[in-house]
């Protein structure tokens, strides 16, 4: 009988709460439909391996018995080791993104640069707010919009705030439609965002869409080689979707390699919220931080838009600024529904979409360029 309640015996307030966690991630992916994908794996993985005894990650079970757990095992060779997980997924990514719209109106990549702004914002309130370098840096990437790029910048950094980031990273990701309508109100005008933009649709031919992720992945390469990796992986996926002789790997880089990686790295991350690192100050405050980084991210993109407004004779709708975040294609969509609500006659999202995939390509560079400043500094 003491045998069979020793685990109950073991639990702690933390655990408890990380319960607590688990079942509220799970239930927003459910009810709320917010990043299904992700959050129930990391929701029920919270639970695993807070569990006593479990032996889901390496720890002494009853009896003595010495665990090696298979999720810590998936965190030790797939992220740790390699970061195989998170670049795995960006072929998947790549494959399902279109860069029609930008390669068609390139003057969107400035939105996606601006949006980035965030990130940087972030890691100075995280510095000042008394957190190593390292771990402002990795907070900060909270900004990028992506959920991948946060885990990846995370743990090259060696951040031991990792659970809490990919938390936060994917959280705000799904939270896009509440925040970003927010952000957005508190700096424009209903007259601005009721501006009208032509849409003018220009063919882009197969040569430039097979030449561009290559080009974009030599120049990445020279000007920030710490990005190399998350942008190549990317840009290949793109490249097997738009070469033309390889639809079935398109469709299952897109489909099954996107779903299954997703699925291992939603449990794999989850070893990272064990109670004793994840039920901290510290982590609330990154949830903060990671809340005015997406703020601040929507923020940039839409300044930057109502600057060049002045010096244009036609104007920018300023909320295409804040579809510059990478959380595609959730951030046009929620442009479009904005702009709809304004005047039912405005369609903005083939210009929002445009913005919206430059940010895809803006967030890993601005990733490889927080690692490569940050082990410089260091």
């Amino acid at each position: 009988m003491e045998f069979l309640i020793e685990g109950i015996r073991a639990v702690t307030w933390q655990q408890l709460l990380m319960y607590v966690i688990g079942i509220l991630l799970i239930w927003l992916a459910i009810k709320k439909d917010y990043e299904p994908a992700l959050l129930l794996p990391m929701g029920f993985g919270a639970i695993l391996v807070n569990l006593p005894f479990s032996g889901v990650i390496d720890q002494t079970l009853q009896g003595g018995i010495e665990s090696h757990g298979i999720i810590q095992w998936l965190f030790d060779v797939g992220i740790e080791a390699s970061e195989a997980m998170p670049l795995l997924l960006f072929i998947g990514i790549g494959a399902m993104i279109d860069f029609g719209p930008l390669l068609a109106s390139p003057s969107m990549f400035l939105f996606g640069a601006a949006a980035q702004f965030g990130i940087f914002a972030a890691i100075l309130l995280a510095a000042f707010l008394g957190f190593s370098i390292t771990d402002a840096a990795s907070i900060g990437i909270i900004g990028a919009a992506d959920g991948p790029t946060a885990i990846l910048v995370s743990q090259v950094l060696k951040s031991k705030y990792v659970g809490a980031i990919a938390v936060a990273a994917y959280s705000y990701m799904a939270l896009v439609p509440i925040v970003q309508p927010f952000a957005i109100k508190l700096v424009t005008t209903k007259k601005e965002r009721g501006i009208h933009m032509e849409y003018s649709p220009r063919s882009v031919s197969k040569t430039i869409r097979i030449a561009f992720p290559i080009a974009v992945t030599i120049i990445v390469g020279f000007i920030a080689p710490q990005s190399v990796a998350l942008v190549g992986f990317l840009m290949f996926g793109n490249l097997i979707r738009e070469c033309g002789v390889l639809g079935t790997m398109s469709d299952t880089a897109q489909n099954q390699l996107a779903n299954l990686v997703t699925l291992l790295l939603g449990i794999t991350i989850s070893f990272s919220m064990r109670a004793e690192q994840f039920v901290t100050v510290e982590t609330l405050m990154i949830m903060v931080i990671g809340l005015f980084a997406f703020v601040m991210d929507t923020i940039g993109g839409v300044l930057l838009a109502k600057f060049l407004n002045l010096f244009r004779k036609n104007k920018f709708n300023p909320m295409i600024g804040g579809a510059g975040i990478s959380a595609f294609p959730m951030s046009s969509r929620v442009v479009q529904k904005m702009a709809l609500e304004e005047d039912p006659s405005n369609i903005l999202i083939m210009h929002a979409a445009g913005a919206n995939v430059s940010g895809q390509i803006a967030s890993v560079i601005a990733g490889g360029m927080v690692i490569n400043l940050v082990t410089n500094f260091l």
